[in-house]
């Protein structure tokens, strides 16, 4: 899951899809496949291409918006918070175009657990899942869009990749992307053993799983402590950082403080935040673009 900043629908677009299929990847996260009558004009730049999912209410078959043109968002806002959809951030796993398809991967946060408390709104969807549920996304149309952050800037000699399981599909994209020969040391922390997946790629990938069912619970934050602890390779680097909010910040102060990474070569992104709701977040971004604008 990613970022909750509202994006423009330019380059953006909605598209209307269900559910064509779902298949377990582990214990943790379950991969979507979703399909849709226009969504072969979905031009995902790939990488950690990042888009924003709407659910329907739990009494709705589908989302009900009502506007989905340049005014989305704050027509979004204005609705009935029981009727409007509920909006999530996510990776595009993988896209595909005969047919026209696109996979994402959920974490699902132990909502399959007995009883279905567990876990935010998105991941007891995504548990629960099936052919032909409809949803909507608002996704690229242009492969050169905001959505990605991953942009290793020239002169960048290898590269540093970290993330908890909600980062996973991003760094798996990142993988797939990179060109062949590039060195990439990369750290994942997981929650099982079986939640490890095969993450193909052509560069010279370093990869480092850590599985928090093999560790003591110590308090210890698992990538933090790997990362301290790895000898990096020479060079100019370019580091990207995600998952739980609190640990990247920890992450990206360890890499500029203490292994002199330059700031700006540091793409840091709180996927989630211990302690807080999408919701929360959501709110906290509202309020801050409400505060800067009468300041403005």
């Amino acid at each position: 899951m990613t970022t909750t900043a509202a994006p423009a629908t330019t380059p953006f677009r909605f598209f209307d899809v269900h559910v064509v299929r779902t298949r377990r990847l582990g214990p943790s996260m379950v991969r979507i496949t979703f399909g849709g009558e226009r969504l072969g004009e979905l031009a995902s730049g790939g990488r950690d291409q990042r888009f924003k999912l709407f659910l329907p209410q739990a009494h709705q078959s589908e989302p009900v918006f009502a506007d989905q043109g340049e005014n989305w968002y704050p027509a979004w806002r204005a609705q009935d918070p029981a009727e409007r959809p509920l909006m999530r951030s996510y990776t595009i796993r993988e896209q595909r175009h005969e047919p026209a398809e696109v996979d994402v991967d959920f974490a699902l946060h132990g909502a399959d657990a007995p009883g279905g408390a567990a876990g935010g709104p998105a991941s007891r969807w995504a548990a629960a899942a099936v052919p032909g549920d409809r949803v909507s996304i608002l996704g690229p149309a242009v492969e050169d869009n905001g959505g990605v952050d991953f942009r290793p800037p020239p002169g960048t000699d290898w590269i540093l990749l970290t993330g908890d399981e909600t980062a996973l599909p991003a760094v798996a994209g990142i993988l797939a992307w990179l060109s062949p020969g590039t060195q990439a040391k990369v750290f994942l922390s997981v929650a099982h053993a079986a939640d490890r997946q095969d993450l193909p790629t052509f560069a010279d990938a370093d990869i480092t799983w850590l599985v928090a069912d093999e560790r003591p619970a110590d308090g210890t934050d698992a990538l933090l402590e790997a990362v301290r602890a790895a000898e990096l390779p020479e060079g100019t680097p370019y580091a990207w950082i995600a998952g739980e909010a609190g640990n990247v910040k920890l992450l990206r102060r360890h890499l500029v403080r203490e292994r002199a990474f330059d700031r700006r070569a540091v793409k840091f992104t709180g996927y989630w935040r211990r302690g807080a709701s999408e919701e929360d977040l959501l709110a906290e971004y509202v309020a801050g673009t409400a505060a800067a604008t009468d300041e403005d």
